[in-house]
Formats: structure tokens, C-alpha cells, sequence
């Protein structure tokens, strides 16, 4: 099993005792609460263009709370969540079955969508791997992304920059800068950088 694998099933088991314990809310894709969640799909969404339908791959899709908010503030999307975890997958098709336009899966889709979003994805570093490696985790999978879309795809990160009395062990604080560079080196020449909604962490944008 490569790290990366080792990595993800890592991943995929913490998630899917946190929807276990918690159900279909914000605790259950390990968030502190519904309005936090809300903010960062407000900021990974600034890379949509409205103006014309689209589809979206929500990489890293827990229950898929992500259509909720995609129904309020968009018309004419397709989406498609992805997760490692079967769990969540579940809870995502049971609470979106009725919607034709959501699908939802455990394999990286092969064919690329017009927008890929990943929230929280790289948070939850556990004992899976040391800084170095998880960083090589981080980079590799944003080269995922970088082929799974066509118009843009956004991510977000804990920031190196929070306070340091709040940091815990188990979870990994990014270097935004450092990010932001090897995007704008690797991906494309319109990239953007969030750092100011009130929470300890970035967003980056990735538009083609």
C-alpha cells in the first residue's frame, strides 16, 4: 500500500466514525458548526462563474451539505461528491436521492467536471504521516484536482498562522504562501488567496 493510500484509509475510517457518532450534521463531517461550514463553501465558491450552468465534483463531499448551499445561490449545476468514506457516501445518497442532477461515489471519477471544490480535505493529518510526507500528500492531490477540472478548482487549509495556544497535534497547519506559489507556478496564472473570514484557515482559488 502506497503512503497516499495508507493515507486515505486513514482518513476515510476517522470520518466515518465521526458520522456514526454524529449523524447527518456538522459534527458529522467534523465541523464545529453549520454557519463555520457555510462560510468556507461562501469562499470555495468565488470560483464558480454563475452566469452559466455548470458542473461541480465536491472532492472530499461528506454528506454532500454542499448542494444545500449550491441550491440557494446557483441555478443549472450538476454535481457529483466524492469521498473515501461509505458512510458518508450513504448518508449523501439517502438525504439527496430525490435530486436528479447529484450523483454520488467512492471512485475518482475518470472524466473531468468544469469545477472541483475540496473542503477540509487536507486537516487531519492523525499519525498517518509526518509534515513532510503529508505535505507531499497535499501537492499530489492538488495535482488530482488540477485534471479533474476545466474551469477552476478551490481548496481550503488550517493556517500556519493561528494562534498558537488553539494548534492541535493530530491536525496540519499549511504555510498559505507556500500554496499559493506552487499553484500559481503549476496550475494557472489566476490564482487567488483568502485570508480574511474570521476562521484559522485559507481558501485558494484556481481559475483557468
Amino acid at each position: 500500500m502506497s503512503k497516499s493510500d495508507n493515507i486515505l484509509k486513514g482518513v476515510g475510517n476517522y470520518y466515518s466514525e465521526k458520522i456514526k457518532q454524529h449523524g447527518n450534521t456538522s459534527l458529522g463531517v467534523d465541523w464545529n458548526s453549520k454557519e463555520s461550514q457555510y462560510t468556507r463553501f461562501e469562499q470555495l465558491c468565488k470560483v464558480v462563474d454563475p452566469s452559466a450552468p455548470f458542473s461541480l465534483l465536491d472532492y472530499g463531499c461528506g454528506t454532500g451539505e454542499l448542494v444545500n448551499y449550491l441550491s440557494q445561490s446557483f441555478t443549472g449545476f450538476n454535481y457529483t461528491g466524492y469521498d473515501v468514506s461509505q458512510e458518508m457516501i450513504n448518508t449523501g445518497l439517502a438525504a439527496h436521492e430525490a435530486n436528479p442532477n447529484v450523483a454520488f461515489t467512492t471512485k475518482t471519477p475518470a472524466a473531468p467536471t468544469n469545477y472541483l471544490i475540496a473542503s477540509g480535505i487536507f486537516n487531519v493529518k492523525l499519525d498517518l504521516a509526518n509534515n513532510e510526507d503529508w505535505l507531499a500528500y497535499i501537492l499530489e492531490t492538488l495535482r488530482t484536482m488540477n485534471t479533474l477540472s476545466t474551469k477552476g478548482f478551490s481548496f481550503n487549509a488550517l493556517t500556519k498562522y493561528s494562534d498558537k495556544e488553539y494548534m492541535k497535534d493530530y491536525l496540519y497547519y499549511a504555510d498559505p504562501l507556500f500554496l499559493f506559489d506552487y499553484c500559481k507556478q503549476n496550475f494557472s496564472r489566476n490564482i487567488a488567496l483568502l485570508h480574511d473570514y474570521n476562521l484559522y484557515e485559507f481558501t485558494v482559488l484556481v481559475k483557468k
